[in-house]
C-alpha cells in the first residue's frame, strides 16, 4: 500500500514558497519522488526559489505545462506539527503563509551542497615516542569517543600546537577525515554536573519535568522572586528534557543574558548548547538550522525567532523573563513569542515554563484561571535576602536644578564605596538628554523623517532618531534660527547621569551599561562580565541591566526617576513600572551582602509606588487585573491595532476613515472601532502613520471579522497596512 505521504515522480504536489504569493504552487515531483514537508527548490519564472511540499497538487492547470521541481534539498523535512504551528500562527496573527515560511527558513545556504572539512579523531596506531603533548592529544580525542575535532579544537582540547596533531596523523596514531562542515554538537549528559536544590527548589523542579517524558502538554508559571533560582528548577527540566531524547529550547529576551546563560548550561551538562541570535555567525546559522532538525542539537537557547526552528523532537520551551517586551515582534510578522510558544507546545506534546519574578498579567491570569499551573518559589538560593526596598521623597530632597542624584542617594552610593561594593544608578532613558533646545527661540531639535525629538549622545557626539536610526553631528548652530551657542540639553540620560556620577565621586569607577554604547554583542557581553567581576564601583544603566544579569559585588540600587513609566496612556504602564522597578531592585543584594534599593519619587503615595515598597505583589496584580476586566481589555478582552503607513498623509486618514464607516463585519460580532487617529509618533521614516483600534469581548471571533473588514483596502504602491493583534505597544 503507498504511503500517502511519499508522491511518485510525475505526481502532482503543491509546494508553498517564501515568495509573496497568495497562495500554493502545483509542481511535478522529480525523479525518484518526493515526501510531504521536503525542502525543495522550485523554478519561478526564471528563477529558483525555495519551498516545501505542502500536500497534493490541486490540478487545475494544464498538465502539459506544470514545471517540475528542480530537486530535493539534503535536510530533515518539515514535520507535520510545525507545518500545523506555522498555519495556526498565520491564522492568529493573520499573517499569509510565505512570511511564516521565511520565518522558519532563516538560514543561509539551505539549497547548497554539503560543504567539507577534515576532522580527526583517535585511530589505531601507536606513536613512535611517547612525550607529554603526544600524550594529551592522545588523552583528549579518547575522552571524547568517536567525535571529531577539527584542527583547532584537538589543539585547544589537549593545548598543544597543530604540528603535534599533524605528527600522530602521518603514524595513524590520529585519523584525518573529510566530514560534512555542518556537524552535530557535542551530546549533552543530564547526570553531569547537577546542582544540589533547596527542598521548594526540588519540588518546582520536580512539577515542571512532568510529562516531559509521555509527551504530555502542560504550562507552568515559574514565579520566584529574583535570585530564588529559577533557574536551577527549569534546568532540571531541560535534564529531563535530555534524558527521554528530546530537544528543549530557551528563550531569552536579551543577547547580551546568553555568556553567563551558556557558562551556566556548559558546567551543569558538559557541553555547550546550541546559540541562536541576531549575533550568531551565518554559517553557524545554518549549522544550528541543519542540526535541529536532524536531531544533533539537544538544547537550543535563543532569542524570539528560534521558536522556528525546525526541532526534531521537541519537549520543552522555557521562555525566560516571560513579562519582557522584546518577546513581542513589532515588525514583519507581528507575534508575541509567549504565546507562540504555547501554541507550538501543545502541537506537539511538549512542556513549557513561563519564567519571571513579575510575570505578565496575562500569564497571571491564566495561572489564576487554572489554565497553567503555577509554581512559587518565595525566598531567595542560599544565605542572599531580598533587599530592603525604600522611597527617597524628592518633594522634600535639596536637589539643585539640572542635577538627579539626591543627597540621600550620594550618601548611600559613598557608604558602599567605602566598603568596596558595587552600586547601580538606573535611569530609563539612553543618551545624553531626551531633548536639545535653543534658548534663544525655543526650536526643539527633530527628525527629518519622523515625529520625534533627536536625543543628544555625547559619548558619540550626535544627535541619534530613536525611532528610524537617523544620525547627524551635533550642530554648532540652532537649526531654525542660526544662533550659536543656545542649543541646550533638557533632561537627564544614561549618558548625563554617568557626567554628574562623575563629578559626585571622582574617585570612582563608572560603568556605563546603555545599548548605544557597544558595538556588538561580543562588547556588550565583556563589558558586563567585568563589571561582575569587580570592574566598575559605580554602574549607570538602562533597563537593559534589569534583565537577569547577576553582579555578586551589588548591594545598592538607585532609581533615578521612578515615576518615568507612570505618564502616558498606556494600560500596561502601571503593570511595566511594577515589573521594571521590582526588576532593576532585585539586583541588590544577590550573594551574601544585604542588598537595599531606594526609589527617587515624587509620588510616593501612588499605588504603584506603594505596591513595589511593600512587596504586595499578589495584590498589585489583583487591582490591576480588576481594572483591566472592568475596561473589558486584555486579558479579559481582545484588541487589534490596525497601521497604516503613507508618505501621503491624506490617502491614510482617507483609508482610515474608509475603514471605520465599513465596519460591518466588526459591528456583527459587538466589536468596537476607535479612529482614525495619527499614531503618537505619526511619522517614521517619512511615512505618516494612522492607527486604528479594534475592542471586542473575549470570546469573539475577532481574527475573521478582522480579515474581512480589512479585505476591503487594496494596499498599491506605497501604502502598507498591518494588522497587530494583542498590541503591546500603541506608538
Amino acid at each position: 500500500m503507498k504511503d500517502p505521504d511519499f508522491f511518485d515522480a510525475g505526481d502532482l504536489v503543491a509546494v508553498l514558497t517564501t515568495q509573496p504569493l497568495d497562495r500554493t504552487l502545483d509542481y511535478k515531483a522529480p525523479e525518484g519522488g518526493c515526501w510531504l514537508g521536503a525542502f525543495v527548490e522550485v523554478p519561478l519564472g526564471p528563477r529558483k526559489v525555495l519551498g516545501v511540499v505542502w500536500g497534493r497538487g490541486r490540478g487545475d492547470w494544464d498538465i502539459a505545462k506544470v514545471r517540475s521541481v528542480n530537486r530535493v534539498l539534503d535536510v530533515a523535512p518539515m514535520r507535520s506539527e510545525m507545518r500545523s504551528f506555522l498555519e495556526k500562527a498565520a491564522s492568529y496573527t493573520l499573517t499569509s503563509m510565505p512570511a511564516m515560511l521565511r520565518l522558519a527558513t532563516r538560514a543561509p545556504g539551505l539549497s547548497d551542497p554539503p560543504s567539507m572539512r577534515k576532522v580527526y579523531r583517535l585511530g589505531e596506531g601507536v606513536p613512535d615516542r611517547v612525550t607529554e603533548a603526544r600524550t594529551r592529544v592522545i588523552e583528549a580525542l579518547r575522552e571524547y569517543g568517536g567525535l571529531g575535532f577539527t584542527l583547532k579544537e584537538v589543539s585547544e582540547l589537549a593545548g598543544v600546537t597543530s604540528s603535534v596533531v599533524k605528527g600522530l596523523v602521518k603514524q595513524g596514531v590520529v585519523l584525518e577525515e573529510d566530514t560534512p562542515r555542518d556537524q552535530p554538537y557535542r551530546r549533552m549528559d543530564a547526570d553531569f554536573g547537577p546542582k544540589e536544590l533547596t527542598e521548594d527548589q526540588a519540588a518546582a523542579a520536580e512539577k515542571v519535568s512532568a510529562g516531559i517524558k509521555d509527551e504530555v502538554y502542560g504550562t507552568s508559571l515559574l514565579r520566584g522572586v529574583t535570585g530564588s533560582g529559577k533557574t536551577e528548577v527549569y534546568l532540571e527540566a531541560v535534564a529531563a528534557c535530555i534524558e527521554a531524547g528530546r530537544q528543549a529550547l530557551v528563550l531569552l529576551p536579551e543577547i547580551a543574558l546568553t555568556a553567563e546563560f551558556l557558562t551556566r548550561v556548559e558546567a551543569r551538562f558538559g557541553a555547550k548548547p546550541a546559540e541562536w541570535h541576531s549575533g550568531v555567525t551565518m554559517t553557524e546559522r545554518r549549522r544550528i538550522w541543519k542540526m535541529v532538525g536532524q536531531g544533533g542539537a539537544q538544547v537550543v537557547i535563543g532569542a524570539r525567532s528560534a521558536l522556528f526552528l525546525p526541532f526534531q523532537n521537541l519537549g520543552l520551551i522555557v521562555v525566560d523573563e516571560e513579562h519582557d517586551t522584546s518577546y513581542k515582534q513589532d515588525d514583519g510578522v507581528l507575534y508575541n513569542a509567549r504565546d507562540m510558544a504555547v501554541l507550538r507546545a501543545s502541537l506537539c506534546g511538549a512542556r513549557v515554563v513561563l519564567a519571571s519574578a513579575t510575570p505578565s498579567l496575562e500569564s497571571w491570569a491564566n495561572a489564576d484561571a487554572g489554565k497553567y499551573e503555577r509554581i512559587e518559589l518565595t525566598s531567595r538560593f542560599g544565605p542572599a535576602v531580598l533587599p530592603d526596598m525604600r522611597a527617597i521623597d524628592m518633594r522634600v530632597e535639596d536637589l539643585p536644578s539640572a542635577q538627579w542624584i539626591s543627597p540621600a542617594l550620594q550618601s548611600a552610593v559613598r557608604s558602599r564605596l567605602e566598603k568596596g561594593e558595587q552600586s547601580l544608578l538606573f535611569i530609563n532613558r539612553r543618551g545624553y538628554a531626551p531633548v536639545t533646545i535653543c534658548r534663544a527661540c525655543g526650536h526643539q531639535v527633530g527628525c527629518d523623517h519622523c515625529d520625534a525629538r533627536m536625543v543628544e549622545h555625547r559619548f558619540l557626539k550626535r544627535l541619534l532618531c530613536h525611532q528610524c536610526g537617523e544620525s547627524k553631528p551635533m550642530p554648532e548652530a540652532c537649526p531654525s534660527c542660526g544662533v550659536e551657542g543656545k542649543l541646550a540639553p533638557v533632561g537627564p540620560g544614561v549618558e548625563r547621569l554617568a557626567e554628574e556620577a562623575q563629578a559626585h565621586f571622582p574617585e570612582a569607577r563608572l560603568a556605563v551599561l546603555s545599548s548605544d554604547l557597544f558595538g556588538s554583542a561580543r562588547a556588550l557581553k565583556e563589558g558586563i562580565t567585568q563589571i561582575a567581576e569587580g570592574g566598575a564601583d559605580i554602574i549607570i544603566g538602562t533597563q537593559l541591566v534589569a534583565k537577569g544579569h547577576n553582579f555578586p559585588l551589588l548591594t545598592l540600587v538607585g532609581v533615578i526617576d521612578a515615576d518615568l513609566g507612570l505618564q502616558g496612556s498606556d494600560m500596561r504602564a502601571a503593570e511595566r513600572t511594577f515589573q521594571l522597578m521590582r526588576q532593576v531592585a532585585g539586583r541588590a543584594g544577590r550573594s551574601e551582602r544585604k542588598g537595599t534599593a531606594l526609589m527617587q519619587t515624587f509620588q510616593p503615595d501612588h499605588p504603584v509606588i506603594r505596591a513595589i515598597l511593600s512587596g504586595d505583589e499578589e495584590g498589585f496584580w489583583q487591582a490591576e487585573a480588576d481594572q483591566r476586566r472592568h475596561a473589558g481589555v486584555p486579558p479579559y478582552g481582545r484588541m487589534a491595532g490596525i497601521i497604516l503607513s503613507s508618505p501621503d498623509v491624506q490617502q491614510v486618514f482617507d483609508i482610515g476613515n474608509q475603514l471605520a464607516r465599513n465596519n460591518g463585519p466588526l459591528h456583527e460580532i459587538g466589536a468596537q472601532v476607535f479612529g482614525p487617529a495619527p499614531a503618537p509618533i505619526a511619522r517614521v521614516r517619512g511615512r505618516h502613520r494612522v492607527r486604528l483600534l479594534v475592542k471586542a469581548e473575549k470570546s469573539a471571533p475577532i481574527q475573521q471579522a478582522l480579515a474581512q473588514w480589512v479585505s476591503q483596502v487594496k494596499v498599491r504602491g506605497d501604502l502598507r497596512l498591518s494588522v497587530d493583534i494583542d498590541p503591546q505597544s500603541f506608538y
